[in-house]
């Protein structure tokens, strides 16, 4: 079965960074796409970041662009998010998914309801 575990969360004030880690497990890692989501209380689950199988694409919501960055070591089986400027409404927990195909469209990698395989989250947490 697959396995999603975070790590790199933490306290940290404004202007500060932090590196998540995913570690995946059960099947070959190289062959699929991943992506970040995050959830904050109160609020619904909302995208972050994805990025493609082969490394050829990434995706970000809006409000991470130029500050975050996604990236994926496959001799590793480990993704990662590179969190700088970090601000107080990054705030929330922070998941790791993997669909159940290889590949996604575009438009696909944006939605939760296309991903199946689901870390147990590590909290951010971004003083002012």
């Amino acid at each position: 079965q697959v396995q999603l575990v975070e790590s790199g969360g933490g306290l940290v004030t404004a202007g500060a960074s932090l590196r998540l880690s995913c570690a995946s497990s059960g099947r070959p890692f190289s062959n699929y796409a991943m992506g970040w989501f995050r959830q904050a209380p109160a609020n619904k689950r909302e995208f972050v970041a994805a990025i493609s199988w082969n490394d050829d694409s990434t995706y970000y919501v809006d409000s991470v662009k130029g500050r975050f960055t996604i990236s994926r070591d496959n001799a590793k089986n480990t993704m990662y998010l590179q969190m700088n400027s970090l601000k107080p409404e990054d705030t929330a927990i922070y998941y790791c998914a993997a669909p159940s195909t290889r590949r996604l469209n575009s438009a696909s990698y944006y939605r939760a309801e296309n991903y199946v395989y689901w870390g147990q989250g590590t909290q951010v947490t971004v003083s002012s």
